[in-house]
């Protein structure tokens, strides 16, 4: 068990220095983690997905934390800018969903499960997806997209909104809720969204919005 804690912890340290190189301060990694354990863990007492098991839903968790690993190779200059990004800086910002996957095969491969290890990929490879295919890096569509990373869109995405970043403001939290539900079947799978629908009052005091 230490020893499983101290991977754990690896994991979380190594995503928030990450994460801290575009001015946030891990929070939202914990946040994110928070929202896919609460969304994975509804889907297993609920049965719907045949492969949310219990195994699959603790990987996942464990997996959240380095959806945003690949960022560690986009330069401050475009991760820190605090205006729109031009068209070849947002291709720039895309790789690294592709890079985020190829350095989770390439350092974790001899020290973790492959089972977790491909949750993890999956996570940072294709957390960009959606649901209609319009999405990156492959234009995945629908149940092609994996469990994991659809789960892990709808956490990342619903805290980017509500949370202030360089190049914008925070919406309010019924706004953002607003926007999750205008995109189910576009950018998110309708089911998740649903879910996520279903947890807005544990969202709310969560985020001590009571």
């Amino acid at each position: 068990m230490e020893v499983l804690k101290l991977q754990k912890h690896v994991i979380v340290g190594m995503a928030n220095l990450i994460e801290s190189r575009d001015g946030e301060t891990g929070e939202h990694v914990k946040r994110t983690s928070d929202y896919v354990e609460m969304i994975s863990k509804y889907l297993l007492s609920e049965g719907s997905y045949e492969q949310m098991d219990a195994t699959y839903q603790e990987n996942m968790v464990k997996a959240a934390p380095l959806h945003d690993i690949g960022k560690i190779k986009v330069p401050d200059s475009i991760l820190q800018k605090p205006g729109k990004l031009t068209p070849e800086e947002f291709e720039i910002i895309k790789q690294h969903a592709t890079k985020g996957g190829e350095i989770i095969y390439s350092i974790m491969r001899n020290i973790e499960e492959k089972e977790y290890l491909d949750i993890a990929h999956d996570v940072a490879m294709y957390h960009h997806e959606k649901w209609d295919g319009s999405g990156y890096p492959e234009g995945l569509k629908g149940e092609n997209i994996p469990l994991c990373a659809r789960i892990m869109a709808i956490a990342d995405v619903f805290d980017a909104l509500v949370s202030k970043r360089c190049y914008k403001e925070a919406f309010p939290f019924e706004r953002a809720y607003e926007m999750i539900e205008e995109s189910s079947g576009t950018h998110f799978d309708p089911q998740i969204v649903e879910v996520f629908v279903k947890l807005k009052p544990e969202i709310k005091r969560y985020l001590q919005l009571d």
